[in-house]
């Protein structure tokens, strides 16, 4: 967790800190820089709302080739305070997207949410992630409290070990105010992982009024 418009609390770093793939949660920076090059897109709409891995495609290839591409998304993650990660320009992994074996931790991933709002050319695609299809309609985006709520999940098999969920959001208040969270779980299936991180959200929602929360 993070306050927006600061970097991820020590403190409220729970749980397992491996630093696992993104899967299509890296498709927030990558859209933002998308967005940069060439304007909104329905492809851009498309990767963020339905997290659509063909129109993901699109965007990255409208960067220029594999390394530019890596090079672009990369550097908006260094903008968002994330000086920790790097997107690769090879496939990693046979059968999935570039991107989307990008190893980002949760902290790092906490940090560039807090900072995304705060970043030029941002406000298209948090108002995508405000109203995601079904797909991704879990985890932060049941809470009850808060005043609105913007989320990108990501999912994908393991190699050796389950089935991985996670989720990067936002948690809006009333008074302005936001949480970046970034969250995650290892299951046997989607399913499972999705069930996790309901019951994350759960917790968070009955501690809400605790929550680490900032403004740009």
């Amino acid at each position: 967790m993070a306050p927006v418009g600061g970097d991820a609390v020590p403190e409220l770093t729970l749980g397992d800190h491996t630093a696992r793939v993104a899967w299509s949660t890296i498709k927030v920076p990558l859209a933002v820089a998308a967005e940069r090059a060439h304007g909104p897109s329905s492809a851009e709409t498309a990767a963020i709302v339905n997290s659509d891995n063909a129109s993901a495609e699109q965007l990255w290839s409208s960067l220029g080739s594999p390394g530019q591409a890596a090079d672009a998304v990369t550097q908006v993650l260094r903008e968002g305070g994330d000086n920790q990660t790097t997107v690769p320009s090879q496939a990693l992994r046979p059968g999935f997207t570039t991107f989307g074996q990008t190893v980002w931790s949760l902290s790092s991933a906490a940090t560039f949410m807090a900072n995304l709002s705060c970043l030029p050319g941002t406000d298209h695609v948090i108002n995508l992630m405000g109203h995601v299809a079904g797909n991704q309609q879990w985890g932060v985006d049941i809470m009850a409290t808060p005043a609105s709520t913007a989320v990108k999940g990501g999912w994908g098999p393991g190699i050796a070990d389950g089935y991985l969920v996670r989720q990067i959001a936002l948690i809006r208040y009333r008074d302005g105010q936001s949480t970046a969270v970034a969250i995650s779980a290892v299951g046997d299936s989607m399913t499972e992982g999705v069930t996790a991180l309901n019951d994350v959200a759960r917790w968070l929602n009955s501690h809400i009024a605790r929550l680490p929360r900032g403004r740009c």
